[in-house]
């Protein structure tokens, strides 16, 4: 089975990750994992952290000669930010505790729920992890996870739906590859022009207000096989898993599958795909209002999934809180934050469900090399289309 592991803090020396159960013999380069975290760091409406990080990854084992050996791969980031913060995050007894100590906890992020859980009088013990920095870390472990999705013939995609109160025209029937152009070609992630240039005037309001902007993200998998996940208990649904990974970003409050919160405001027959056979293909859906997936198991169709992220809590113009130690109404600390940071959300998203998606795959196949798994998955979609 696939697992990982991400450890590190927002200002700490580094994030790092530990990806147990790739198969050996994939090609991997940092080339490719460096192209997606720069994507990750990109997008309109981004705040000052990025224009001091610019996020390289390091592989520390479990690869050589550019394919991944077999054994346990480490993944490491370093935060340039660190050099900044060296004597206040040191780990020893050195530690500067009385710099940069943090006791109004800002609504919206773990800040109280964190200092109460674990008992800390700076809630900087806090927000150091669950920051969205550690994002980069799963972006990493994530596009590992796409290049084996890669060679298997699943393609990953993500663009952006909404931002604010502008909501992207996109034509449903509109391809992969159209689709993939039209959303690289743009600041935002959008693949509508018109919605984009609306996009950036209301980012830039909110930024003259001091206030921030969520939206609206989607995934698209194209070329995943029947047969991943199952019916058989609730933790092995693959719609189950996705939403369990894209819920888990820093900041998301909803997912759908497919249709997802539509399919509750219209009858049946306008939410279940009809289903067809022909000699060629085998069995197909002409809609995919299900997202691919029907009773917790991928069915062919491409995987949909969409995912609603908040507004940024961190606000400029800041909202009122309470102080940790004196209990005085205090206007909540400012961290520096971005203005609208759903592209970003994407990219992370895409990389949460490549993983999911890889490690379905591996649970399904099996296999120890890639070109073991290569021939699994090839003779089952031979079969499949056989049914």
């Amino acid at each position: 089975m696939l697992r990982f592991l991400t450890a590190g803090e927002s200002h700490g020396p580094a994030l790092t990750a530990i990806v147990e159960g790739m198969v050996a013999g994939l090609p991997i380069t940092r080339e490719y994992i460096n192209e997606q975290l720069a994507r990750r760091q990109g997008g309109y409406g981004r705040g000052g952290r990025m224009k001091i990080e610019k996020d390289q990854v390091q592989f520390l084992s479990g690869v050589r000669g550019g394919r991944t050996t077999g054994s346990p791969v480490t993944l490491q980031v370093i935060n340039k930010d660190w050099a900044n913060w060296s004597e206040i995050m040191a780990p020893g007894p050195e530690a500067n505790l009385n710099e940069r100590v943090v006791t109004r906890p800002r609504p919206g992020h773990a800040d109280l729920a964190g200092a109460i859980k674990y008992n800390h009088d700076d809630v900087r013990n806090v927000l150091e992890r669950s920051s969205a920095r550690e994002t980069a870390a799963r972006v990493a472990v994530g596009t590992l996870a796409r290049c084996l999705l890669e060679e298997l013939g699943v393609e990953i995609l993500g663009f952006v739906r909404r931002i604010g109160s502008v909501e992207a025209m996109i034509e449903e029937n509109l391809a992969m590859e159209e689709l993939q152009k039209r959303a690289g070609q743009s600041q935002l992630l959008c693949p509508d022009q018109q919605a984009e240039e609306a996009m950036i005037k209301e980012i830039d309001q909110a930024r003259k207000n001091g206030d921030s902007l969520g939206g609206v993200f989607e995934i698209r998998a194209y070329g995943v096989p029947v047969g991943l996940g199952s019916h058989v208990h609730w933790d092995r649904k693959l719609d189950s898993r996705l939403a369990g990974a894209v819920m888990g970003i820093q900041a998301i409050k909803g997912v759908e599958i497919g249709l997802g919160f539509g399919s509750a405001a219209v009858p049946g027959s306008q939410v279940h795909d009809e289903i067809h056979h022909s000699p060629d293909r085998g069995f197909y859906r002409s809609t995919n209002r299900a997202g691919g997936i029907e009773g917790g198991i991928s069915n062919g169709e491409p995987v949909v999934v969409k995912a609603a992220m908040k507004p940024i809590p961190t606000l400029y113009k800041p909202l009122l809180s309470v102080d940790l130690k004196t209990k005085e109404p205090f206007a909540a600390s400012v961290e520096r934050s971005d203005v609208c940071a759903v592209p970003a959300a994407c990219v992370v998203g895409e990389a949460v469900v490549a993983w999911e998606l890889a490690a379905a795959m591996v649970e399904k196949f099996g296999g120890d090399s890639l070109e073991e798994l290569k021939e699994r998955v090839n003779r089952w979609r031979q079969l499949v289309r056989q049914v």
